[in-house]
């Protein structure tokens, strides 16, 4: 059992990554992409949340136990990364050849709605945020808030430039979208009905 809790949740990860990279091949040429300092104001915040929780030993102060360690946090912290990474995939197949791992206008850009993103605008970033979770519940160690408040805090600057690039793009379609549907949890809005349709 020992040994499950130690090895599940890095091999999710390393299979999560490898489809990544995998799947990246065949992505539509880029018709407009962020600025190196924009990139750079998302990734690097990113880097150090993965950094924190990769490591393997950590200073003694981000090592210590958030709380009386159980193991029913590793159990709750393994569901949401399994649900989290599951998300992320899903976003990521409906995505197609729209996808890229920076923010970027695709030529022949689509606008999205079918699949996940009936319900979120952003399913890749809320799994990987609830991945990110559920790795810091697993490991109940105080580097596991810091981390997941830095991957927070990556995230929602990237959304908040893609938001902006899709906008300039897309124009009134992205803006009955941002109406209609939220941006990371599926809360549905009163004044506006969810569509199945997908744009483009």
């Amino acid at each position: 059992m020992r040994a499950f809790q130690h090895y599940a949740i890095p091999t999710i990860w390393i299979a999560w990554l490898v489809y990544w990279t995998l799947a990246a091949r065949g992505s539509k040429p880029n018709r407009r992409e962020e600025s190196v300092a924009s990139r750079l104001s998302h990734i690097v915040p990113l880097g150090l949340a993965v950094g924190l929780l990769a490591m393997t030993r950590a200073p003694a102060w981000l090592a210590a136990p958030v709380l009386p360690w159980r193991d029913a946090w590793f159990w709750l912290g393994f569901c949401l990364v399994v649900i989290g990474v599951a998300l992320s995939v899903a976003a990521r197949i409906h995505l197609g050849r729209n996808w890229s791992g920076t923010v970027t206008v695709k030529q022949g850009h689509d606008l999205i709605r079918s699949g996940p993103y009936r319900w979120i605008r952003h399913p890749t970033y809320a799994g990987l945020l609830l991945a990110l979770l559920g790795s810091a519940i697993a490991r109940d160690e105080w580097r596991g808030p810091v981390a997941v408040a830095l991957g927070t805090l990556a995230l929602l600057r990237k959304i908040a430039v893609e938001e902006r690039f899709l906008a300039g793009h897309f124009g009134d379609a992205h803006a009955s979208y941002q109406a209609e549907v939220p941006a990371l949890l599926p809360v549905r809005r009163a004044h506006a009905p969810f569509r199945n349709d997908a744009s483009g």
